[in-house]
């Protein structure tokens, strides 16, 4: 009896609670040989048991206060975040594509100004060359006249081309194939009579098998005449577009530096317009004098993207707030 009685105080000195509460001590009076026991009913008391007597619980078992109000909370916290969040992310799309419209409408203005002055030089009277070629610089697509004479001995090709013919392109305008056929423009150097100097003039397009100069010698003007072109600038080689071939004679851009040195003229050149051809001779009026517009497709589409995108947030994330 001494022994239970040392056992409940050794339990509550642990922090274990009181065994006594619940407990009975059996067989008690069963006999000086009979050893005393503890009758406890409660789950607790065993579990002291358990930690007095140095038994584990078992594996996989293991018992922790009860979480559940506490982690939905929790769960129902962090998903309202994550929601908000999200709303505000995907808000960045309409506004996005809304601001790629707005600067659209901003690039159709620039290009319409550009386009109509580039009509304005295009149809402008032609006026003397300049000798200074750093006036040229802004005479781009700006009709001049020359008079002099053709060093046809010079000759380079600017190859391959198709002609340039807006009657044909009007005609062809959406279908697959069309009748172009490939060729060379001429660049011959001319000498400028009255301004000392020789610049490099694009007299026009011939085919494929008319780029030899012995097949085309009617063609080839002798003595001085008057032209009418319009300037052009050099140009920077594009992408995929082969390196010019000097040693050819094959030019698939106007590097008007290299051309010059190889024929000796100033890094000038013009395009001569459609009364400079004669019969055998290249077909002149070969300047391209086109712009793409394709603003006023890109400002619907990002324009109508946002308007789309709006609604479909609208509806996700305002629609079903009250108050709205």
């Amino acid at each position: 009896m001494a022994a239970v009685v040392a056992l409940q105080l050794g339990l509550r000195a642990a922090g274990l609670g009181r065994v006594s509460a619940g407990c009975g001590v059996l067989g008690a009076g069963r006999g000086p040989g009979a050893h005393p026991t503890l009758s406890c009913p409660q789950a607790p008391a065993s579990a002291a048991w358990r930690s007095v007597l140095g038994v584990s619980p078992r594996p996989g078992v293991a018992w922790r206060p009860s979480r559940c109000g506490s982690s939905a909370a929790e769960a129902s916290a962090t998903k309202a975040e994550d929601d908000s969040f999200l709303q505000w992310v995907l808000l960045l799309i309409p506004v996005t594509a809304f601001g790629l419209g707005t600067w659209q409408v901003q690039r159709r203005k620039w290009k319409l100004n550009l386009i109509a002055e580039l009509e304005s030089r295009v149809l402008a009277e032609p006026v003397p060359l300049p000798a200074d070629p750093m006036e040229l610089k802004n005479l781009e697509y700006r009709p001049v006249k020359v008079r002099g004479c053709f060093d046809h001995s010079k000759e380079l090709y600017m190859m391959p081309r198709t002609m340039v013919d807006p009657v044909r392109e009007a005609r062809e305008a959406g279908l697959i194939s069309s009748s172009t056929q490939s060729g060379a423009y001429v660049v011959t150097p001319f000498h400028c009579t009255d301004l000392g100097i020789t610049i490099l003039v694009n007299r026009g397009f011939v085919p494929r098998k008319k780029v030899n100069p012995e097949t085309r010698q009617k063609g080839q003007i002798e003595g001085e005449v008057e032209l009418i072109g319009m300037v052009r600038l050099t140009e920077t080689r594009q992408p995929f577009v082969p390196e010019n071939n000097p040693e050819r004679n094959h030019w698939h851009y106007r590097d008007l530096e290299a051309m010059a040195r190889i024929t000796g003229a100033e890094p000038i050149f013009i395009d001569a317009n459609f009364q400079s051809t004669v019969p055998g001779g290249p077909i002149g009026g070969q300047t391209r004098v086109t712009l793409r517009n394709e603003h006023l497709q890109y400002i619907v589409t990002w324009y109508g993207l946002s308007a789309a995108t709006s609604y479909l947030w609208f509806k996700k994330f305002l629609r079903g707030t009250p108050g709205v």
